[in-house]
């Protein structure tokens, strides 16, 4: 009944939402701390995880299947990808199982559609956002000012 009405459902309109989510994206990794842009990584994943269990109640496909790619494509290709494993020691390998497990339930959530999978990842990344929000914020601050013993 809305669909007709809804000036969201016109594929112009869509285009042009794209583009311009496009450019503001575009733009807020060009100025951003490599902190901010993990951040940014944990933000499109949750969005999208968000977005695929949306879609999951409505019976909706081609948003399910494309929210849950781009999830996993953020897992595998930033967040797996940006693991200095060289350097990260026991701290990157266990947080390389955790994303490879994650990117595992993503890939069978969409495959049996199970809204309870999608949850878990969700679950299981946000308290690494939470974390790394808050690692960033220790870092922008400023030094606290030794006292000079004169």
């Amino acid at each position: 009944m809305y669909a007709a009405a809804n000036p969201f459902r016109n594929a112009s309109f869509n285009g042009q939402s794209n583009a311009y989510r496009e450019v503001g994206v575009t733009s807020a990794v060009d100025g951003a701390t490599p902190h901010r842009l993990v951040e940014m990584l944990y933000d499109g994943l949750l969005e999208s995880i968000a977005q695929a269990r949306g879609a999951l109640r409505t019976n909706d496909t081609e948003v399910k299947c494309r929210s849950i790619s781009r999830a996993v494509r953020i897992v595998e290709e930033g967040l797996t990808g940006g693991l200095d494993m060289a350097s990260g020691g026991e701290l990157a390998a266990n947080l390389s199982l955790l994303y490879g497990y994650v990117a595992r339930r993503l890939t069978l959530a969409n495959l049996r559609n199970d809204e309870s999978m999608l949850q878990e990842c969700a679950d299981l990344v946000q308290p690494l956002r939470e974390a790394w929000t808050q690692i960033s914020a220790q870092a922008a601050a400023p030094a606290p000012k030794r006292a000079v013993n004169g």
